[in-house]
């Protein structure tokens, strides 16, 4: 991949609840908060981000906002919204 995503942010104004919501779900470690209120976020794999479950984000109170839909190149997208508000997409690849 030419341009590869090396790393993202996710801005909140509940940083704990949101730091509640994607470590249970993607299972990833957070950091302490630095003197800045900055959280590193620990995704423990070299392949990316692998995605998640949309019932498992549901049951953590995310809401659906675009329900799980097939895109033209055959993986599926669905777009859903914390439970701060925050909107996020999830992709699942097709075999």
């Amino acid at each position: 991949m030419a341009n590869p995503v090396i790393q993202f942010q996710i801005l909140s104004k509940a940083p704990e609840e949101t730091e509640r919501f994607y470590s249970s779900m993607f299972g990833w470690n957070v950091g302490d908060a630095t003197a800045m209120g900055y959280r590193a976020i620990v995704t423990r794999t070299a392949d990316g981000i692998q995605g998640g479950i949309w019932a498992t984000a549901e049951a953590l109170s995310a809401t659906v906002l675009v329900p799980a839909t097939a895109l033209p190149d055959g993986d599926d997208i669905a777009i859903l919204a914390d439970p701060t508000g925050l909107s996020f997409g999830l992709m699942r690849a097709r075999s």
